[in-house]
């Protein structure tokens, strides 16, 4: 049944799928899947919610070991994950936001006749510096919080938020509402905390961008410290219907205090999904 968001008013379906992954729905109009990132869950996406409910149809997921899914182990790979979400979701465009992205990636690589648009935000195919790859973080960075996870997750878990908004010009107040979200529905799972790390640390995605032939937005903010602008227009130059966007004064988490602008630019990506004429709600 229905129940209308106390904020907003429009109807908001919850849904539990897949051993109880939590998928709330929302809105009307073309599907559009959104994933969180690591540490979080779902409802963090409320400001960008609030921008796209009127004109789309949102699913937002908590991954598992996350939010409402916190009971449920994360799967070995991205790919498994993306895999379990697309036997239940509708045809969407999907959006991913940091380690979100991988899955969404993953998604739009492994299905592409189910995902006719992609976008990655504050994401990249490869999260850790290489040889080929500088637009990144090294990787003894994830390698430390994996260790401080052991000893004190809380504490991992709020010095990664902090990571997240250095460089923004709004860090304070987004601090503040990560960390006031961050265990709204619960505590996450530290095994599946330290899988996301060996996702963010290990994954990979560069080889099978080519593939994506369906129109892809790699959107994030200029001053983002975990994925720089450098690695979205690196990760748009391997695919072939890509367009990056950077937003000035943004960190790691834009859609905080842009989310009117990630909406616009969400609505243009449809409009190149439509252009192909499958569109992005066939």
């Amino acid at each position: 049944m229905a129940v209308p968001d106390a904020a907003s008013g429009v109807a908001c379906i919850p849904q539990l799928l897949d051993s109880d992954v939590f998928i709330e729905t929302t809105g009307t109009g073309p599907d559009l899947v959104l994933l969180h990132g690591w540490g979080m869950h779902g409802g963090i996406f409320r400001p960008l919610r609030e921008q796209l409910e009127s004109r789309w149809t949102v699913h937002i997921v908590d991954l598992p070991g996350h939010g409402r899914s916190r009971q449920i182990a994360m799967p070995e790979t991205p790919a498994d994950l993306a895999a379990g979400l697309l036997a239940r979701l509708p045809r969407a465009v999907w959006l991913g936001w940091s380690l979100g992205a991988l899955v969404a990636q993953q998604a739009a690589i492994s299905a592409p006749d189910r995902v006719p648009a992609l976008a990655v935000l504050a994401g990249s195919p490869r999260f850790v510096v290489a040889d080929d790859w500088p637009h990144a973080v090294d990787a003894a960075v994830f390698k430390l919080f994996a260790q401080d996870l052991a000893q004190d997750w809380r504490g991992t878990v709020e010095r990664f938020l902090a990571l997240e908004v250095v460089g923004s010009a709004h860090a304070q107040d987004e601090l503040r509402d990560l960390r006031a979200q961050a265990f709204d529905h619960g505590e996450p799972s530290s095994q599946v905390l330290a899988r996301g790390l060996e996702w963010l640390e290990q994954t990979d995605l560069r080889a099978a961008l080519p593939m994506l032939h369906m129109p892809s937005l790699w959107i994030g903010g200029r001053r983002d410290r975990l994925v720089p602008a450098e690695a979205l227009r690196a990760a748009a130059a391997l695919a072939p219907r890509a367009r990056e966007r950077v937003i000035a004064g943004a960190g790691h988490a834009p859609f905080l205090h842009h989310s009117a602008l990630i909406a616009q630019a969400l609505d243009e990506l449809a409009g190149a999904a439509d252009d192909d004429g499958g569109g992005a709600a066939a």
